[in-house]
């Protein structure tokens, strides 16, 4: 689970906006640029898009919150929050 973003958002252009991707080159050809990822941009496209979603999960969380019996684990809360920020500074365990 990640808590919170440190990079801006930038809006998505409008898609009259977009330009075609360019073309791929065919095989035998040869490659006119070379593409490189930043950190940021290799992290996300390893992360997977799909969303699970848990609704007894969050009934039950729901119900404890409403009748005082949810209880806040402060450590493992600091915890995610320490390796959240060292996997954005780059120094996360592999």
């Amino acid at each position: 689970m990640k808590i919170g973003h440190l990079e801006n958002k930038v809006p998505a252009a409008p898609a009259a906006e977009r330009k075609p991707a360019p073309a791929v080159p065919q095989a035998g050809a040869e490659a006119s640029a070379t593409v490189n990822l930043s950190a940021t941009a290799a992290l996300k496209s390893s992360v997977s898009t799909e969303a699970t979603f848990d609704a007894n999960k969050v009934a039950m969380v729901a119900k404890a919150i409403s009748d005082g019996s949810y209880k806040v684990d402060a450590g493992a809360i600091a915890d995610k929050l320490i390796g959240n920020a060292q996997e954005l500074l780059g120094r996360g365990s592999r």
